[in-house]
């Protein structure tokens, strides 16, 4: 099902659209009674799952002969 709004409504009214916009709905934008533009609302976002403390261990590897870069950086 759509919803049909004028250009000059869609302007002054863009983010309520949006809010108002579900997944799968549209909002067909019209000017002078021709269509010109389509609104259409996606699935919404991924539910991200919440940081563990220490999941990224063993996947950075620091070098300890890397120290020789370090002596730029010292005042």
């Amino acid at each position: 099902m759509s919803e049909t709004v004028t250009l000059e409504v869609a302007q002054a009214r863009l983010a309520e659209l949006i809010a108002r916009l579900g997944p799968g709905k549209e909002v067909l934008i019209i000017q002078n009674e021709r269509p010109v533009a389509r609104l259409i609302g996606q699935f919404p976002a991924a539910v991200r799952q919440p940081r563990k403390p220490g999941s990224a261990r063993g996947k950075l590897i620091m070098h300890t002969d890397d120290q020789a870069h370090l002596e730029d950086f010292k005042e």
